[in-house]
């Protein structure tokens, strides 16, 4: 499962009008970063091996491989003095970088 904050649906909304209605947002975990995995977050049609969970009204496509390391995401959205940015609270991370972006998992 994969919970995204009401702050997170706002600011997904909020860039979603900028792209066509009609699309997910994805998450997908990627190689690479500080830790050697990252999140990294887009809007697509998805497919139908995705894996689908609606949060606050948002659509959130996955695939299975990704959510292996991500079940029981929360997402937040804040800002702070250097701008906004989503922040990820991940209960199968065992170290993250300052930035929360690039992650490890045992």
């Amino acid at each position: 499962m994969i919970t995204l904050s009401p702050t997170a649906a706002n600011e997904v909304k909020r860039m979603g009008s900028k792209q066509n209605s009609n699309l997910n947002f994805r998450l997908k975990i990627q190689v690479g970063g500080c830790f050697g995995l990252f999140y990294d977050m887009s809007f697509d049609n998805g497919t139908k091996e995705d894996l689908t969970f609606n949060s606050q009204g948002i659509q959130i496509v996955i695939d299975s491989q990704s959510l292996n390391y991500v079940n029981g995401l929360v997402v937040d959205y804040s800002e702070d003095l250097m701008g906004g940015g989503f922040r990820f609270h991940n209960p199968l991370t065992t170290a993250s970088c300052s930035c929360g972006n690039s992650f490890a998992v045992n």
